[in-house]
């Protein structure tokens, strides 16, 4: 049996004199720690004996638990899917224009939980965490993780809050990996799989990116082999550098052109443009800026450990690289999205899952949204994407028996 303890419960009403609450937002929110003490035997073999994991809900879990909506992270991302941290009001949860009272994932309905991936920075146990066996921070020695890990760390969570099914599980980018993931290890678990701006395996250009990312940060002289925090020190120079190319694979052509074009900034004195060093075009100064940021508030360990769990994913590996045999244990309904300008996650690759599930004869529904954003397109509030992620969470609702909502009105029935 899983034994697990909640270091702290989340305060989610806010103070009278508190910040102004956004509507459509779930307003401030908390995370809770949960420390688990059984031991998690990792897909590596190695065993991690003990973790906590960083968990925020929204909403209300009905008395049947079955409006439980789990949404898994993207790299850099953690569980604060959606409102206002309750001790940094400015911080808004990085899907918030998804999650919300009235939104696409309608938390009048729904319960959401965000968890924070383990190995990940933001609370859940990773490299930047104590090792009780050593009272020092894992770093470098923290254990190989996968997103099937990922997974089984999760179920520990659902098992915790008492929800044998999830209405769905749901998640972009990396996130998608994992909702994908949970439709074939756990599929009696999962209702709806949601997969967004996601791929069954990276190509062999996106492990090149990631390896160029993490090459900058071991080569950084203030990385020591991953044991930069026994130097005083962190790798900031080199993380900075990953982000920059990692963000350049977030975005399109057309949005760097449209945003920043070729400006270059304004000439010397005597009206003329002499080579240097610094920062030239406009285009440098976001990237700069970005990765100065980044490497602010992310650990350079977690970007390698999560990195490599990308590389990793690849579930049709283990079926002679069979997608459909992979799939075929899966008993969810899916729905799909790409986005036509994403070329880190191309729409061939969702269109693959979409062909493997169709072998499989399962429910699924796929769109594929024409918006200029790349891969970043996810994130952002584009009308027919959430209108398609709406329509489909209301046909869930309308299966569950959960409230309806009135398009004149608003108003749940």
């Amino acid at each position: 049996m899983t034994h697990s303890v909640p270091v702290s419960k989340p305060p989610l009403q806010p103070s009278p004199a508190g910040p102004e609450i956004p509507e459509g937002s779930v307003g401030l929110v908390s995370p809770e720690y949960i420390a688990f003490s059984e031991p998690l035997v990792l897909s590596s073999g190695q065993v991690l004996p003990e973790f906590t994991l960083a968990v925020e809900t929204y909403g209300e879990l009905n008395a049947e638990r079955n409006n439980a909506v789990l949404i898994c992270h993207a790299l850099n991302a953690s569980h604060h899917v959606a409102g206002m941290d309750a001790d940094h009001p400015s911080q808004i949860g990085w899907w918030d224009n998804m999650v919300g009272p009235g939104k696409a994932v309608d938390t009048d309905r729904f319960y959401v939980m965000g968890i924070n991936n383990l190995g990940s920075c933001f609370g859940s146990t990773g490299p930047t965490t104590l090792n009780p066996r050593t009272g020092k921070p894992w770093g470098a020695d923290f254990p190989l993780l996968t997103v099937e890990d990922w997974v089984h760390a999760q179920a520990r969570v659902a098992d915790y809050f008492g929800i044998r099914r999830f209405a769905a599980v749901m998640g972009g980018s990396l996130g998608g990996m994992q909702a994908l993931s949970w439709a074939i290890s756990q599929p009696e678990r999962v209702g709806d799989c949601v997969v967004i701006a996601s791929t069954p395996r990276l190509s062999a250009q996106n492990i090149a990116f990631n390896e160029v990312a993490r090459r900058a940060i071991t080569t950084d002289p203030d990385f020591h082999g991953g044991r930069y925090h026994e130097h005083g020190v962190v790798p900031a120079h080199g993380l900075s550098v990953a982000r920059m190319v990692g963000h350049i694979t977030y975005q399109s052509d057309a949005v760097m052109a449209s945003r920043f074009g070729r400006t270059q900034r304004a000439p010397g004195p005597n009206g003329d443009y002499r080579y240097h060093y610094d920062i030239e075009f406009e285009i440098e100064s976001y990237l700069r800026h970005q990765g100065e940021k980044f490497s602010r508030y992310f650990d350079a360990n977690t970007y390698l450990l999560l990195t490599r769990a990308l590389d990793y994913f690849d579930p049709a590996r283990a079926h002679g690289g069979d997608l459909a045999q992979a799939l075929a244990a899966t008993r969810a309904r899916f729905l799909l999205v790409s986005f036509t300008t994403d070329w880190r996650f191309a729409p061939k690759h969702s269109r693959e899952i979409v062909r493997a599930l169709l072998k499989n004869q399962r429910q699924v529904s796929y769109a594929e949204i024409d918006a200029p954003h790349g891969h970043d397109a996810f994130l952002l509030g584009d009308t027919r994407y959430h209108a398609v992620v709406q329509g489909y969470f209301d046909d869930m609702a309308r299966r569950l028996g959960l409230p309806m909502r009135s398009r004149t009105t608003g108003v749940l029935a």
